[in-house]
């Protein structure tokens, strides 16, 4: 027994495989022969026609492909069905013929007891049919498209195309045809090209200048039933230069101060023009109009305006209005449209000139003027004018500026504008003056409004300068030196600057104008020549010699100067290369160098040993109290430590104070005595010894002492400072500032009053001032 088995072997591909029944398996050899006592069957054929399903199906049954036929068959399971029985095919899963248009099917007969093919494998197609199941599609959209405004009627947009997914050799599923839902009547489509063109000629992008289109594109040729798809497509017009530039105004009115400086910008203006880019661009010109080259007129690339400028200066006095005429013309002009009219409009401009107060101007913006540099002071050297530019016509003032003339060398007369000299000029400092001369009007208070001018003063030079060496010459003479010989070359310069340049002339000065060593050569070339008269000059007989050499000029008055040219004397060798000029070290008892530099080593060692010594004694600390035999009034004076008043005791040896009671003879002289009482009043050969008296009173007795001394002592001199020392200001405001008067120590004094005598007594105000019971320093 057969049986018929679809097996589904992948990528769509089928087979259909009959096996033998176990019976005929049996029967066959195993070399492959025909089986004993078996008789031979017949080769089957399979039965089939080709097979269509159709896409898409959606229905709850199997779907009906058709019916395999075969002697010995049965359906296989899968995509497709095979029954077993009929041989009829069925799909039993949804296809779409997009995704796959057609299945190959293997098929073959086996024997269902046995299993094995009876007869070879068989391919047969099954092929998906088409449906109306896919709308057309625009691959490309949404377009966007242009065309130039004014364009013909007919001409070209675009081109849109759809396509459509159905099976284009089946039916009228993918035959598409093209239409225009939105975009009438300014735009048509072809229904089989789908061909955009313009349905109206002359379309203004002015006016509107883009237009978005809705085509549509529908299958089955645009029946009923079939399915569509819509694009939209955005058209733009493109500009042309379809419009001429216009001004909006036929004359235009402008108001300019006369100080508007030159290219200034007097006035913008602009012709519209209803295109764009390039076709807008336009040139201007002015046409005529009165002041010629007065302005010019440019375009502002940007913005396309008229830019009128200023060429030369305005002047209200002379001109108070001009009157232009201005022409726009396109640039780019397209001659398809030269019948709409000139691509070109014209406008009047009138520019008005205001008054302005103006600065004085110079009737000569430089005068040159010439002064002798001998000029008196006072002496006027030129005039300068300006005046009033405006209608008033006001005075003028003159002031310089003296940041041109820092030294003052000028004045100028503030109303006539006389220029004279202030100092006397010296044309070898400074030869010519630059000044800057201001003017303003008198009536006007306006200090911006300056005229300026300018002044070149040249100083002409007089002789006043004597020539002189033109450098300081050092001259050396070889004592082998022969007579005749030239030993220097002088020169001259002179800082005066002559019309015919300079002329001098050279001598020896009459002194030694006929001397026997040298003589002068005048070469008539501004040079001179120093010559020798003899030879064998000596450096031990004279080591210099100095010639006085007259130099004389050409001016008038001529000037002269003597200068001084030192001629040293020198040991040369063969060539007359200097080896030693000046004088030799000479000594009458044959010392060598050696023994002179020896003695010179001993004075300079002893004069730093003498310097030493009296360094160091000043630098000695001189004690405050010296021996009896010297007097002590010096000590007072040295002393200029601020210590601890009468409680210090360490400043000064107080035994030595004490014990110091011999007196000189008082019998001497007694003509002078102090007035000045002393505190304690008793006979001198009564009076204690210093020893026995308290320490605040041993100070002031001990210099009264020493004051009485001085006073009696003929052969002292006046030493009035020790004398007011001991009173310190007595018969002053202040009375005595020491505290040698002071009774007690512990006594109270208040100091404030220091701080009212002046700066000089600060220190001692800022010691005393705010301290309580402080100690009085002894000064």
């Amino acid at each position: 027994m057969l049986y018929c088995k679809c097996i589904n072997f992948g990528g769509g591909a089928y087979k259909l495989l009959l096996q033998p029944t176990p019976f005929e398996q049996n029967s066959r050899r195993s070399d492959g022969g025909a089986p004993r006592d078996v008789p031979q069957r017949h080769r089957r054929s399979w039965v089939w026609n080709q097979f269509f399903v159709l896409e898409e199906y959606t229905g709850n049954e199997p779907l009906y492909v058709g019916k395999l036929h075969s002697d010995v068959d049965k359906g296989a399971t899968s995509i497709f069905t095979i029954d077993e029985n009929t041989g009829d095919i069925h799909a039993t899963k949804r296809l779409d013929r997009e995704a796959q248009a057609y299945y190959t099917l293997s098929a073959q007969a086996v024997d269902r007891i046995t299993n094995l093919p009876v007869e070879p494998r068989s391919e047969f197609v099954v092929k998906v049919q088409d449906i109306n199941d896919n709308e057309p599609k625009f691959l490309d959209g949404p377009y966007l498209a242009g065309v130039p405004e004014m364009s013909p009627l007919g001409t070209m947009v675009v081109q849109v195309a759809a396509t459509d997914a159905d099976d284009p050799t089946y039916g009228n599923s993918a035959r598409v045809v093209y239409s225009i839902i939105h975009g009438q009547p300014y735009f048509s489509v072809e229904p089989k090209t789908g061909v955009i063109r313009t349905a109206l000629p002359n379309m203004d992008r002015e006016t509107r200048d883009q237009y978005v289109l809705v085509i549509q594109a529908k299958d089955m040729v645009g029946q009923m039933g079939g399915l569509s798809g819509t694009t939209s497509v955005t058209v733009t017009l493109t500009d042309v230069n379809d419009n001429p530039p216009r001004f909006p105004h036929k004359n235009y009115q402008y108001t300019v101060q006369e100080s508007l400086p030159v290219q200034s910008v007097v006035a913008r203006f602009k012709a519209a023009d209803a295109d764009i880019g390039s076709n807008a661009e336009m040139d201007y010109r002015i046409m005529d109009g009165d002041g010629p080259g007065q302005f010019n007129i440019t375009t502002d690339e940007d913005s396309q305006d008229g830019v009128l400028l200023l060429l030369k200066p305005l002047d209200f006095e002379t001109k108070s209005s001009f009157s232009l005429r201005i022409e726009a013309t396109n640039r780019n002009i397209d001659s398809s449209f030269l019948s709409l009219g000139p691509f070109s409009d014209t406008t009047s401009v009138k520019v008005t000139v205001e008054d302005v107060n103006e600065p004085p101007v110079f009737a000569a913006p430089l005068s040159r003027m010439v002064v002798p540099e001998d000029a008196r002071v006072g002496t006027s050297i030129g005039r300068v004018s300006a005046h009033d530019p405006d209608n008033i016509n006001s005075a003028i003032r003159y002031s310089i500026d003296r940041n041109t003339d820092l030294e003052r060398f000028f004045n100028v007369d503030a109303l006539s504008g006389i220029i004279s000299t202030a100092k006397p000029l010296d044309r070898e400092a400074n030869s010519v003056h630059n000044l800057t001369i201001f003017a303003i009007e008198s009536r006007k208070s306006d200090p911006t409004q300056i005229g300026r001018g300018v002044a070149l003063v040249t100083v002409q030079d007089i002789n006043d300068n004597a020539p002189v060496f033109a450098i300081d010459y050092e001259t050396l003479l070889c004592e082998n030196t022969m007579p005749g010989q030239v030993i220097q070359t002088i020169s001259a310069v002179d800082r005066d600057e002559p019309l015919k340049g300079h002329s001098f002339s050279f001598s020896l000065a009459a002194p030694i104008a006929v001397n026997l060593n040298f003589t002068l050569r005048d070469n008539r070339d501004n040079t001179a020549s120093i010559l020798t008269k003899r030879g064998g000059f000596q450096r031990r007989e004279q080591p210099v010699y100095r010639l006085p050499v007259l130099i004389r000029d050409s001016g008038t008055p001529a000037l002269s100067s003597t200068n001084t040219l030192s001629v040293r004397v020198c040991d040369c060798d063969a060539d007359g290369v200097a080896l030693s000029c000046g004088a030799i070290a000479y000594t009458s008892t044959g010392l060598s160098t050696g023994a002179l530099m020896a003695i010179l080593g001993c004075i300079v060692t002893l004069l730093v040993m003498v310097l030493l010594i009296v360094m160091m004694r000043r630098r000695r600390k001189v004690p405050l109290i010296l021996e009896e035999e010297r007097d002590i009034r010096e000590n007072i004076v040295r002393y200029d430590d601020e210590g601890g008043g009468e409680e210090d005791t360490e400043a000064f040896d107080m035994v030595t104070l004490r014990n110091l009671n011999v007196m000189r003879d008082p019998s001497i002289r007694r003509d002078v005595t102090p007035d000045t009482p002393t505190f304690f009043h008793y006979a001198s050969a009564a009076r204690p010894p210093y020893k026995t008296l308290p320490d605040n009173v041993v100070f002031r007795e001990f210099i009264w002492d020493r004051l009485k001394d001085a006073d009696v002592d003929p052969s002292a001199p006046p030493y009035d400072s020790l004398q007011t020392y001991a009173f310190e200001g007595s018969g002053s405001v202040a009375e005595s500032l020491s505290s040698l008067e002071s009774l007690s120590t512990d006594s109270d004094q208040n100091y404030d009053y220091l701080s009212n005598w002046g700066p000089r007594f600060k220190k001692l105000a800022d010691l005393y001032g705010n301290s309580e019971g402080s100690s009085r320093v002894f000064s």
